[in-house]
C-alpha cells in the first residue's frame, strides 16, 4: 500500500517522495503519522530556501545558510558579503541540493527521535 500523506508537503520533489516513503516502508500508521508531524515542522521549502538566498544579493547575505544550520558560513556569508556574491549565486543555482541535503539529516533525526 502506497501512503501519499508525504504528498501534502509543500515543494517536495519526487526523489524525496520516494526516500521518504522508503525510510518509513516498515513504520505503522501510527508511527508514520507522527514521523510526518515531526518532519514537517522541521522540514525546510526549497523555495523559502531560494527566496532568502536571493535576498543576500541585496540585503544581509547569507541567511539560506542560517535556516539550514550551516551557521559557520552564514557569519562568513554576512562578513563576506556572500563571497562577494559569487557564493550567494552558487548557493541560488544550487539552491535544491542545500535543501534536500537538510531535509534528509532532518528526516533521519526524526526516525532516531522516535526510536524507529
Amino acid at each position: 500500500m502506497i501512503d501519499y500523506s508525504f504528498a501534502s508537503l509543500p515543494g517536495i520533489e519526487q526523489e524525496e517522495l520516494l526516500w521518504l516513503q522508503e525510510l518509513t516502508r516498515n513504520y505503522s500508521t501510527d508511527s508514520r503519522q507522527r514521523f510526518l508531524a515531526i518532519y514537517q515542522g522541521r522540514r525546510k521549502d526549497p523555495t523559502t530556501i531560494l527566496v532568502c538566498c536571493l535576498v543576500g544579493l541585496i540585503g544581509p547575505a547569507g541567511i539560506h545558510r542560517f535556516l539550514i544550520n550551516h551557521i559557520g558560513m552564514g557569519v562568513l556569508y554576512i562578513f563576506t558579503v556572500g563571497l562577494c556574491w559569487v557564493g550567494t549565486i552558487v548557493d541560488a543555482i544550487n539552491y535544491r541540493k542545500l535543501t534536500w541535503e537538510y531535509n534528509k539529516k532532518a528526516a533521519l533525526e526524526c526516525a532516531v527521535l522516535l526510536g524507529l
